[in-house]
Parts: C-alpha cells; sequence; structure tokens
C-alpha cells in the first residue's frame, strides 16, 4: 500500500499568518495544505488577493486542497447563494481545488424531512456556482447531536439521488464520525480526510467539542489509527488533513515538532 499522503489544515498553527503557515507545512513533507475563511488578522479574512495565496502556495509547491468553509450550506438563502459564489471565485482564484461545505449546527433545521428537503435544495444551488468556479465541493457532517446533518449516509443518498456525484464528495472528519456513531465509511466518495484526537478522559463523548481536539497520540480515544486504517484498506488514497482545535495545539512554541511526532505515531501504526 502507498505511503500515506498528510496535509495540514490552518487550524493547525492558527497564530501563524500565511507565509509561516505554508513554510510550516513544507517543512513537514506535506505536500498539501488547506486555508480558512474564519481566522480573524489572517488570509484570507485580511484581504490577502487571491493572487498572492496562489503564489504562496505555488512557490513552495504546495497544492491549496480546500477554503474551509462555508458555513450553514444546507439553509440555502439569497445571502448563502453570494457567500458561496464569493468563496468560490476566491477559491478558483487562489487555486483551491474544493470548498468545504459546513451544515447548521445549532440545533435547527434537524426534523426528519425537513433536513433532507434542505440538503437538496442547497446542493441544487451549489452545484452550477462550483461548476463556474471549477471546483469541487466537500460535504462535512458533523457528529454533534445538534447538527442538522450527523450522517454521510443522508449526504451520500442525497448526491447520489440527484446525480450530483462529480460535483460533491465527503469530508470524513475522525472526531465527528467518532461523535456520529455511524459505521459506515464510504471511502469511494470520500474527497478528504480530517484528523484530530481527543485525549480528554473526563468528558463523555455527547460532551466532546471542537476544543477537545488535538493532535493524535497513543492517548487518543477516537480510533484514528482504526479509522484511517479502515479507509485505506476500502481503497482512500486521498489527503489525511491535520485539524486539531485545542488552545494547548495552537500555543505551541513549536508546532513542526509536535505534528511530526504525530504524523510518525500515525504512520507506525498503521
Amino acid at each position: 500500500m502507498a505511503d500515506i499522503s498528510f496535509a495540514l489544515n490552518h487550524m493547525s498553527a492558527p497564530q501563524l499568518l500565511l507565509p509561516a503557515f505554508f513554510d510550516l507545512a513544507r517543512k513537514l513533507g506535506t505536500r498539501a495544505i488547506e486555508i480558512r475563511n474564519d481566522l480573524e488578522g489572517n488570509a484570507i479574512l485580511d484581504g490577502t488577493p487571491a493572487v498572492d495565496i496562489r503564489k504562496l502556495a505555488e512557490d513552495r509547491g504546495l497544492t491549496i486542497l480546500s477554503i474551509n468553509a462555508l458555513q450553514r450550506f444546507n439553509e440555502w438563502t439569497p445571502e448563502r447563494e453570494e457567500e458561496a459564489k464569493a468563496l468560490a471565485d476566491c477559491a478558483r482564484d487562489c487555486g483551491a481545488r474544493a470548498l468545504v461545505l459546513v451544515p447548521v449546527n445549532d440545533g435547527s433545521g434537524r426534523a426528519d424531512g425537513e433536513r433532507q428537503a434542505n440538503l437538496r435544495k442547497a446542493l441544487k444551488g451549489l452545484k452550477p456556482i462550483l461548476a463556474d468556479a471549477g471546483i469541487g465541493g466537500l460535504v462535512e457532517p458533523l457528529g454533534f447531536p445538534i447538527c442538522s446533518l450527523r450522517s454521510k449516509r443522508e449526504a451520500v443518498e442525497a448526491i447520489n439521488e440527484l446525480g450530483f456525484g462529480a460535483s460533491f464528495r465527503l469530508v470524513h472528519d475522525t472526531f465527528h464520525h467518532y461523535l456520529a456513531g455511524e459505521p459506515e465509511f464510504y471511502p469511494a466518495q470520500t474527497g478528504l480526510v480530517h484528523i484530530s484526537g481527543v485525549t480528554a478522559k473526563a468528558v463523555g463523548v455527547d460532551d466532546m467539542l471542537d476544543a477537545h481536539r488535538v493532535l493524535v497520540d497513543s492517548e487518543d480515544r477516537l480510533g484514528n489509527i482504526g479509522q484511517i486504517r479502515t479507509l485505506r484498506e476500502q481503497g482512500y488514497s486521498g489527503f489525511f488533513s491535520f485539524e486539531p482545535f485545542a488552545s494547548s495545539v495552537h500555543e505551541l512554541s513549536d508546532p513542526a515538532e509536535a505534528v511530526a511526532r504525530s504524523i510518525e505515531f500515525i504512520r507506525a501504526g498503521i
């Protein structure tokens, strides 16, 4: 089996400005990154032109996998449509392959029938926008109990029913997969994998939050090694992108050393 391919989401080191973050990825030997539109004082929110972001990546030989993310994508409104167009254009201009699509996560839109209809409406609205920009859409179900799209199965069913498989793929997030308790993996429909671990022993599964997400190590409770092994054995050959949200990771003085240790642990485990 081919060596595992790692990527870095900017959430791995949000304290770094984009040039330093790209340098970190290169130092670690990762060939790909994800940039974000939710980091204050950083690209994209600081107004850095997309063409400048493209050059930063190209100069370092890096692939931009995605912009992360269009929030509340399955609440399709005229405002969401305009936001989607702007992000898709940004993704195109900076050379990103895809736009991550994150569902409503505030307890609304969860009713049976309502959530499926909302998902299909959003996919229909997004498809021409993504096509015009020449990028793909990465649907990321969230495992939180309050989320309007917890199930990868529901996402796959909607994409297949609409015949949109060429436009949309899944994000398999190891944290959210564990929280959702969904047994299926859908490697053939997966375009990207986000990896992070939870090591806090006292927190219950339903109380796990982004703030608990650290780098994967031997104390991980989410079964990252098993998830990664299963995805690869079932045919997934894409990138595994580090996405820790915990402040303990963001405050590290040497993120390169910490991420390198996690890479070594994962490689040894699979």
